[in-house]
Parts: C-alpha cells; sequence; structure tokens
C-alpha cells in the first residue's frame, strides 16, 4: 500500500507557533525530509518528537527525492519541512510534491507560518493584490532581467534577501524602481523583530554604514500613476542627465522612460537624432 507526503509548516522564528497538528504529524509519519536536518533536529528535540531525518536541499534533491518517493511507494509515510515556514516556497520541497503527484502519491498539507503573508500583514501596505518575487539572483543578467520584468509592476512586491547582500539588493531595486517606498522587515516572530517603513534612499544611507543583521524581507509599494503629464522633451531631459551620470544610451533611454512614462524607444530614438 502506497504511503502519503504530508507537507508540514514549521515555525519561522517562534517554536511556539507550531501547530498542535503539525506536532502530531511529525509524531505520526515514518521519516522526515528536511532542509537542514540539524535545524530541523532543533525543532525536534524541542518537541520531543523522535523520527528518522533525510537530508533533502537544492544540491541533493534529484538523487535524493527519487530515494524519498521510492520509500513513500513502499508504504512508508514522510513529512517534509523547510528550516523555517512552509515547504515549497523558495525551496526544493516543490520538486518532491510534484514527483510525488506525477506518481500518484497522495499529499497533505498541514499549513503553517509564513514569511511571505506575515510580512505582507505587517507592512501596511494595500495587499489587496501582492507578487511574490523569492530572492533575486546573484547571477547578474538573471537579476537584471528580473528587476526589468517587474520594473512596471503596479501591485505590492514582496521579496527576500540574506543580510549580506541587503545593500547592494536595495541599490539595484532603487535603480529600476525609483525611490518608492518600501516596508524593511526583519526577524519575523524573533525578539528582534522590527517592521521599518522608509523609501529607499533612507534605506540605503542607512545600510551604507551599519551592517544588516538578521533575515529580512522587503515589502515594496508598487508603481503609482504619474501624476504628471510628462513630455518628449521631459523625457529626453530626464535620459540626458542619465547619460551624464554614466549610463549608456540604451539605459538612460530606459530610466527616463520608468520616470516620465515615455516609450523607451521613441527616447531612444529621439537621443540619436538630437
Amino acid at each position: 500500500m502506497c504511503g502519503k507526503l504530508y507537507v508540514v509548516g514549521t515555525p519561522i522564528g517562534n517554536l511556539g507557533d507550531l501547530s498542535p497538528r503539525a506536532v502530531e504529524t511529525l509524531n505520526s509519519v515514518d521519516f522526515i525530509a528536511a532542509e537542514d536536518t540539524r535545524v530541523t533536529l532543533k525543532l525536534l528535540n524541542h518537541f520531543d518528537i523522535k523520527k528518522p531525518l533525510v537530508s533533502y536541499y537544492e544540491h541533493n534533491k534529484r538523487y535524493s527525492g527519487q530515494h524519498i518517493v521510492d520509500r513513500i511507494i513502499s508504504g512508508e509515510n514522510c513529512a517534509v519541512v523547510t528550516d523555517a515556514g512552509m515547504p515549497c516556497i523558495s525551496d526544493p520541497g516543490i520538486d518532491l510534491v510534484s514527483s510525488c503527484r506525477e506518481r500518484g502519491v497522495e499529499i497533505y498539507s498541514v499549513p503553517g507560518p509564513s514569511a511571505v503573508v506575515t510580512a505582507a500583514a505587517m507592512s501596511g501596505f494595500d495587499v489587496t493584490r501582492f507578487t511574490f518575487e523569492g530572492f533575486l539572483s546573484v547571477n547578474k543578467p538573471s537579476r537584471i532581467e528580473h528587476l526589468e520584468d517587474v520594473s512596471d509592476e503596479k501591485r505590492t512586491m514582496i521579496f527576500y534577501e540574506a543580510p549580506h547582500k541587503l545593500l547592494k539588493t536595495l541599490e539595484d531595486m532603487r535603480k529600476y524602481f525609483g525611490n518608492r517606498k518600501i516596508a524593511v522587515i526583519k526577524e519575523l516572530t524573533k525578539i528582534h523583530e522590527n517592521v521599518w517603513v522608509t523609501d529607499f534612499d533612507s534605506a540605503i544611507k542607512k545600510y551604507s554604514s551599519q551592517s544588516p543583521k538578521g533575515e529580512f524581507v522587503l515589502v515594496i509599494e508598487g508603481k503609482k500613476e504619474a501624476a504628471k503629464k510628462y513630455s518628449m522633451d521631459d523625457a529626453v531631459l530626464a535620459a540626458k542627465k542619465y547619460l551624464s551620470s554614466g549610463y549608456s544610451m540604451s539605459e538612460a533611454a530606459k530610466l527616463a522612460s520608468r520616470d516620465t512614462g515615455i516609450k523607451k524607444n521613441d527616447i531612444y530614438s529621439k537621443l540619436i537624432s538630437d
């Protein structure tokens, strides 16, 4: 008889947030697939849960995932957990769920804390509609492509970021988003939880002189419709200012388009003809 997979949410900081149902599920399964077995072991020890752990993370997901699915097919029940929050959100748990679905395994959810929705609620921004963007890539072309794709996003955006990359990310976002409002949220549900609603310029100034500590969630205001109607002359002037700051003609046209709402190609053509 085929076993079952349970997708179990774990605390994002405060161990008191682990639900009774999650404790019951973790106690009932045959084994637990964990992103980092050392982190999960601390959680299990706190609740006196004695279950075998299997390592399942980004760099071993192909081999380990196959092994886990085979065990479930053979009749064992498995719970998949991440280091913090709901599995499958910015971690390889989604691949395990997909593999189980392909092989007809029954999958059950045991919901728990999520940094995404918690940060959305704490920001005070309009989150009637929002988009979760996860982590920006460290690969420069992929990073730029991602930021370009969402530069005109009107919905509130939510990103994750590690402390050692925070300043660079804020600087890159400022370039593509302009000086928007941002909620810089760190250490959710932990002792040093903090929500700071500010703008990119202020955040960059702060973290240029102060080393960030803790895990961060960035909630960013969506693009607002320009209150002012800009002319082509305004757009070209803006582009020329970017050119004088060292940007290429294409980049200057793109940034001027972001600032004025005038089409990038029209600005670029005007720059060439001038």
